[in-house]
């Protein structure tokens, strides 16, 4: 069992419980792109557990004998006020803060599942599958846009900015609660640009969002290798 919790950047517990992840497929064109995926005409929405959580902050295990595990990062965004058929105005006022996590996708299966079909969550819900940073609160980081990146090993592998999203946050929010309430504690992943790739064990990860979080953790084989 997962002993994730919410954390502000300087450590202080957010006394909020994670409920559920609620992720944006293909919210990148470039990204979509770059896997041969169509464009969607709207917010192609899927759900991770709590489950999956875990902290950025600590060595990522990768699993054992799954076939490639991608990386894709991601800006976070925690809920912190009930939403149902929000209009933008709320959606805009929950956001109790920002953060980054990586959106990790076995991707031979789910290239397999998607052949078939079939729903991607064997391959996007596995427990570890979502590290997440600590959030920096939402008054401390630009209104109109933030940008990210993801460095492996020193290299430049992903560089995102909120402009280029086909779903802006805002809106992206209001839709989703029209289709599920999100609570306080919930997270919300944004979607990933385009540079995904694998991961391997040993490789250093760097993750910045703007200049007010930066995280570096180390990917580990499992203990089955």
């Amino acid at each position: 069992m997962t002993d994730y919790q919410h954390h502000w950047k300087d450590g202080t517990p957010v006394h909020l419980s994670l409920g559920k992840i609620v992720c944006v497929g293909r919210n990148y064109a470039e990204h979509a792109r770059e896997l041969n995926n169509p464009v969607p005409d709207e917010p192609l929405l899927f759900i991770k557990p709590a489950t999956s959580a875990v902290h950025l902050t600590r060595p990522i295990t990768l699993p054992h004998n799954r076939g490639a595990v991608h990386y894709e990062t991601e800006l976070a965004v925690l809920i912190g006020r009930p939403l149902t058929n929000a209009s933008a105005s709320d959606a805009e006022a929950a956001i109790l803060g920002y953060g980054l996590a990586l959106d990790l996708t076995l991707r031979d299966l789910q290239s397999e599942l998607k052949a078939k079909g079939h729903p991607w969550e064997r391959a996007k819900c596995f427990d570890g599958a979502c590290p997440l940073s600590p959030f920096v609160p939402v008054d401390r980081l630009p209104r109109d846009h933030q940008t990210f990146t993801l460095d492996i090993n020193q290299t430049r592998k992903q560089t995102g900015d909120t402009r280029d999203m086909l779903n802006q946050i805002v809106p992206l929010i209001a839709h989703m609660s029209s289709h599920f309430t999100l609570l306080p504690g919930d997270v919300i992943l944004t979607g990933t640009p385009s540079g995904v790739g694998p991961l391997e064990p040993g490789q250093t990860l760097s993750l910045e969002l703007e200049n007010a979080l930066f995280i570096e953790t180390q990917t580990l084989a499992s203990a089955d290798d």
